[in-house]
């Protein structure tokens, strides 16, 4: 997580917006030592369950040995 003085990130504002959207959250911290975190807001159209898939390396015969193997096990 990247992380601006109050400074920067006045100066920079767009470029922090950018970067939060872009990484999830960004930092400012004041010269006093508080830090402060800017992170998009949830999208309330999105449905909780719309994730991203994940790439593995198991072909469709394998899949199917394993969906068998589950259903003999149910009674």
């Amino acid at each position: 997580m990247k992380a601006y003085t109050y400074s920067e990130a006045r100066e920079k504002f767009a470029a922090v917006l950018e970067e939060a959207e872009r990484y999830g959250a960004v930092e400012i911290r004041r010269r006093d030592g508080a830090v402060f975190r800017i992170q998009p807001a949830p999208n309330p159209e999105a449905s909780p369950l719309d994730v991203k898939g994940v790439e593995v390396a198991v072909r469709s015969p394998e899949w199917v040995d394993v969906v068998r193997a589950g259903r003999e096990r149910l009674p």
